[in-house]
């Protein structure tokens, strides 16, 4: 691991998990303050392992100060957000939480007019297309750089370029807004980068690493194809995923991922593929959200299987693009169906067997989220303690994956083919990198096979779910749910 990402930390009334921000400059008092966090980023730096945190941008809190005093009509902050003294009449439309989110438009009686939200009723959209507010995020920019960061995960970056369509409210700065943001941070350090959070059709994505500015966007399009594939044991959606996301610039990145905090959101797979992974990996509604994405867990998703829990992560590790593991994930944490929305996923890391899972000593009814305590998947099974005294642990096979990813640079920087199988359920990809060749062969069904890949002979494994005999001149054989990451000459 070479970087940690932060959830929001700021002061909150946390109603939607620090998402809902009263203060850009501070952390919240249960959290610690702003001398801790300069521990936290020293001790990581000390260790070789940079800090980005989320960058919200697109609303804050109905109870942030800029808010209450818009509301108020003052001449500064009522401009700050977006509103209009009729509710529009595609209110209804447009809304990110279907099914629990009603309209993008609420009555505030204190100001008499409709405020703008995208998210929920109790997040105003901030008016990006006004020149104090971009110059506001600018210093909050600035101000977390000089503590140290070394960038930011921009949230629902589409949702900082569309204008709100309020009266008297100008089509926003589109794409050149989110390049000075990039500019702002370059110029305060110049190896800064800049996560964005873009889940948008193929044909858009240019426009969010060129002129918007990203570093890096989380590959969405590799990451429901995967799901799809990994329901029908069938590697040719997550081929097809990764050629159509190559072709951005080189000197940018994809994330990849195999979950992240939110839904695994499914919206843009046809009502048949969607249905398919509902079938295989979310069964009972309770598990589905939105009526787009699952709010489940990798490992219960995967039926607790070792085999094919491991097949993934080698997936996530061998792809193109920088990795990106979610907290918990890495000892196999389950999720707690019982939380609303997107909470079962969010619960607190499982670090021992101690009271509250050793995540906190406050009592346990005081906890934003309750530890999963029960089940397969409780904490005093599945901790980070536990499965450090443990060689077998998926833990430690992890740290071990993640050692072997740092000696084949080539998967996250060389160039790269989809080798033909024969298999549907076999994917092989070839890497080059300088010298240095690589191959990668992923099983995604429960029954081996023996494919043909060319000229292997001489290969030897660098990582693999067994160790294999010496492949021939041009097959490899491949467990069910195996993988293999072949190091080849020449």
């Amino acid at each position: 691991m070479t970087c940690l990402w932060l959830l929001p930390f700021y002061p909150s009334p946390w109603r939607d998990d620090g998402y809902d921000i009263t203060d850009h400059y501070a952390v919240h008092p249960e959290l610690g303050d702003l001398g801790d966090f300069v521990d936290l980023v020293h001790a990581a730096d000390d260790r070789g392992i940079r800090v980005i945190v989320d960058l919200v941008l697109n609303h804050t809190s109905n109870q942030h100060p800029w808010f209450l005093a818009g509301r108020e009509g003052h001449p500064v902050f009522r401009d700050y957000y977006v509103w209009a003294d009729r509710k529009p009449p595609d209110a209804a439309t447009g809304v990110v939480f279907p099914g629990v989110q009603k309209s993008t438009w609420s009555f505030d009686r204190k100001a008499g007019r409709y405020y703008f939200h995208r998210f929920y009723d109790f997040q105003p959209d901030l008016n990006i297309a006004n020149p104090a507010v971009r110059h506001e995020m600018e210093k909050i920019i600035g101000f977390w750089i000089e503590l140290g960061i070394a960038g930011y995960r921009l949230d629902a970056a589409p949702y900082l370029i569309e204008p709100a369509g309020a009266e008297g409210i100008e089509p926003g700065p589109r794409f050149d807004y989110l390049h000075q943001l990039r500019d702002q941070l370059s110029w305060r350090r110049g190896d800064a980068a800049l996560l964005g959070e873009a889940n948008v059709d193929r044909d858009q994505v240019e426009d969010y690493f060129g002129p918007g500015g990203m570093h890096l966007l989380f590959n969405f399009e590799a990451n429901r194809a995967l799901w799809l594939a990994l329901a029908r044991a069938d590697a040719r959606p997550l081929v097809q995923a990764l050629v159509d996301t190559t072709g951005i610039p080189r000197t940018d990145q994809w994330a990849t991922f195999v979950r992240n905090h939110d839904e695994i959101d499914l919206s843009k797979l046809s009502d048949e593929e969607r249905g398919d992974v509902f079938a295989v990996f979310a069964p009972d509604p309770s598990m589905q959200l939105y009526e787009r994405g699952i709010r489940r867990r990798i490992a219960p998703m995967l039926g607790g299987d070792r085999r094919r829990i491991e097949l993934v992560f080698s997936l996530l590790l061998s792809m193109p693009g920088t990795p990106v593991l979610y907290y918990g994930d890495e000892i196999g944490m389950g999720e707690d169906l019982s939380i609303p929305e997107r909470g079962p996923v969010r619960t607190p890391m499982q670090w021992s067997d101690a009271p509250n899972a050793g995540f906190s000593s406050a009592r346990r009814k005081d906890l934003p989220l309750p530890v999963i305590a029960k089940g397969a998947f409780g904490y005093r099974t599945v901790n980070v303690s536990e499965q450090q005294r443990d060689p077998a642990s998926l833990l430690n096979w992890v740290e071990r994956a993640i050692v072997a990813r740092s000696e084949a640079p080539g998967f996250g920087t060389g160039t790269w083919r989809s080798l033909e199988t024969g298999a549907k359920s076999v994917m092989a990809l070839e890497y080059r990198h300088g010298e240095q060749r690589t191959v990668t062969v992923h099983n995604l069904a429960n029954r081996r096979k023996r494919v043909r890949l060319g000229d292997v002979a001489g290969g030897w494994d660098i990582f693999a779910n067994r160790p294999y005999p010496e492949q021939g001149a041009d097959d490899v054989a491949i467990d069910g749910y195996g993988y293999r990451w072949i190091r080849l000459r020449g």
